[in-house]
């Protein structure tokens, strides 16, 4: 997809961007090629391909899912200022 110089000058002016105008055919140029290329990758057939969630199938390194401390519920709630039925009681503070 080629772009016009129009397009450029639009473009930075939407992404808040001052070019020179002695720039804007660089980035004519710079920013047709980067629309072809998309257009070349949009093209390609990837209906038989399964998504990936990482491109080198890395897998994630997990710790054991043990407990590793005790509960303290209990000790913690009965230096709480209020309580009830297992919960902490907190000032309303959205009227």
């Amino acid at each position: 997809m080629a772009l016009d110089q129009q397009q450029v000058r639009d473009i930075a002016d939407l992404a808040r961007l001052q070019i020179d105008d002695s720039q804007i055919a660089e980035y004519q140029t710079n920013l047709s090629n980067i629309l072809t290329l998309v257009e070349q990758l949009a093209s390609v057939d990837t209906s038989a391909i399964e998504p990936m969630a990482h491109p080198l199938d890395a897998v994630q390194r997990l710790r054991a899912d043990a407990v590793t401390e005790t509960n303290q519920r209990d000790h913690f709630q009965s230096i709480a200022p209020a309580t009830e039925q297992g919960y902490y009681l907190v000032p309303r503070v959205v009227e």
